[in-house]
């Protein structure tokens, strides 16, 4: 199972397609949902683009701007 990366990960969204981000970190397909949080009572957040547009997600999964991501990782405290 893939676990949270310490950056981001950029994507191009577009305008007017609706997304799942992974909320629980077990996704194969991260920054987006496969369904694997299943039984975990974590659900992804649902969004959808407002514009055609290259977005830095969240993979850390502390971002407070979830699913975008707001530099959280870079004071997460770094294991070897």
């Amino acid at each position: 199972m893939p676990a949270p990366a310490p950056q981001p990960i950029v994507v191009d969204l577009v305008a007017g397609q609706a997304y799942e981000w992974c909320r629980c970190g077990r996704s194969a397909t991260q920054p987006f949902c496969d369904g694997s949080h299943a039984g975990t009572g974590i659900e992804p957040i649902a969004f959808v683009a407002r514009r055609n547009e290259r977005a830095w997600l969240c993979v850390c999964k502390r971002s407070r701007r979830a699913p975008f991501c707001d530099g959280t990782h870079n004071k997460l405290e770094r294991t070897a």
